[in-house]
């Protein structure tokens, strides 16, 4: 996928690095993500960015004032890209500007950003962002681990147990997460076990447990569904599917955070392959200009600024309220009426019912997972293949196969977009469908296919 990358002391402003940095969506597409079955580090940095002032004036600036591990001995194009790395992640951390003024009460709020190395790589910012422990005003810092794995929740942990190292002390953080570096990520449904000693606690045992189900462990759907109905939902998800420009504005960097995710989870087994900020720094607020897709989150005190933009067509989402301020007018007619009655109708079950956040993600993924199988769920039967094993997808007889109109009319549409083309060029590639979640829900929806044809034989 080519991508124009500016790198720092070659002519690249912070403006366009951090445009760049920003650009490459975290993936939710299996045999997209890197082979995370152990054995890798956890994180590449933990670093803590606090604010401090700026000349003589009332702004602050997020500066790094710890990282853990210091790197040395670096190849001069690898000290290029870390610099680049630490330049671009303070703005992300601390997206809502420079002014601020210190406090006695803040809410901590943990969230997430995406950044693109040149190489095309992707690193994950998990952030903590909290008051430090101590008495009358004082300004907030972020604790951000730097990593290339999507697992929120575990991170979320891992967050937790920095946080309760830190009001003790900075120098009780480095064992902690010096044990963690050397330990091996575990494969998912495994736990790995960590020891840690605390002064006037004692030694702490830590597990760490991946979800058995990967391809939503770096997603929580409870945000989005506090945020929005169902019928919304829907409505963003098929702006998503076409490509258009999507912005959230929200209050909290948590509810942007976790809504972007979940809204871009839902394109499993696809990949969100554009512009995707789950929240633009204020030094970025002109990506809602562009005229290509993107997925971004706004913070609400930016509203203004993003409404009087010159936007082309977008789906502006107002989170706090539930509401859409701006929309293309067509979004309730893009997919077929009947798949979304279906869609609806899952999701409209069982809701009362107190479920785990893993069955919470399971039940609202699968209605999407759904409808992607009943569309599109046959085209491996439609990658020819030579003698060297390289294939070619037949896309005229592909969505020919289809018997709705409507599914067809929706299909034509959808193989045009950059969401379908990725994923049938990995497909030409592999011999094979990727076994992973997607494909079981294909073969099972087949196989029940098959048994209600036979009941209707039997019936005749």
């Amino acid at each position: 996928m080519p991508r124009g990358h500016s790198q720092p002391g070659r002519g690249g402003s912070l403006q366009d690095n951090l445009r760049d940095a920003a650009k490459e969506p975290e993936r939710a597409q299996e045999h997209c993500l890197p082979p995370f079955a152990g054995g890798q580090h956890f994180f590449e940095y933990l670093l803590v960015v606090s604010l401090k002032k700026k000349g003589s004036g009332a702004d602050y600036e997020p500066t790094i004032t710890y990282q853990f591990p210091k790197r040395e001995n670096l190849l001069r194009g690898q000290q290029e890209e870390e610099e680049r790395l630490l330049g671009a992640i303070p703005l992300f951390c601390f997206p809502d500007g420079n002014e601020w003024a210190p406090l006695t009460e803040y809410p901590r709020e943990t969230f997430s950003f995406v950044l693109t190395n040149v190489d095309g790589s992707r690193k994950i910012g998990y952030c903590r962002r909290l008051l430090p422990a101590g008495r009358g005003p004082r300004l907030p810092k972020v604790y951000c681990i730097i990593s290339c794995i999507g697992c929120f929740g575990l991170f979320s942990k891992i967050l937790d147990e920095v946080e309760k190292r830190h009001q003790i002390s900075m120098a009780v953080i480095y064992p902690f997460m010096q044990g963690l570096r050397e330990a091996a990520f575990p494969a998912p449904g495994k736990t790995v076990t960590l020891k840690s000693f605390i002064p006037d606690s004692g030694t702490e045992f830590i597990s760490l447990t991946r979800p058995l189900d990967s391809h939503l462990e770096h997603v929580d759907f409870s945000s989005l569904l506090r945020c929005l109905r169902f019928e919304q939902i829907l409505q963003i998800f098929a702006s998503a599917v076409l490509e258009r420009r999507i912005i959230f504005l929200a209050e909290g960097l948590s509810t942007l955070s976790q809504c972007i995710h979940a809204a871009a989870a839902l394109l499993y087994p696809f990949s969100w392959a554009h512009t995707y900020i789950p929240v633009v720094p204020e030094r970025l607020l002109d990506t809602v200009c562009c005229p290509t897709p993107f997925m971004v989150g706004v913070q609400m005190r930016f509203q203004q600024q993003v409404m009087d933009s010159p936007m082309e067509e977008v789906l502006l989402v107002n989170l706090c309220e539930g509401t859409f301020l701006m929309s293309v007018g067509d979004e309730k007619d893009i997919l077929p009426p009947k798949l979304q009655d279906d869609i609806l109708d899952s999701l409209g079950q069982g809701t009362n019912e107190p479920q785990t956040s893993e069955q919470l993600n399971e039940h609202v993924s699968g209605p999407f997972v759904q409808f992607f199988v009943k569309t599109v769920g046959h085209y491996a039967s439609y990658i020819k293949r030579e003698a060297n094993g390289q294939g070619h997808f037949q896309e005229r007889a592909f969505y020919k196969a289809l018997t709705s109109k409507a599914n067809r009319r929706f299909v034509k549409k959808f193989v045009k977009t950059q969401l379908f083309s990725l994923f049938i060029q990995e497909a030409e590639k592999s011999r094979n469908p990727p076994a992973g979640y997607f494909q079981q829900k294909i073969l099972e929806y087949e196989e029940q296919k098959k048994q209600k044809k036979s009941r209707e034989k039997t019936v005749k």
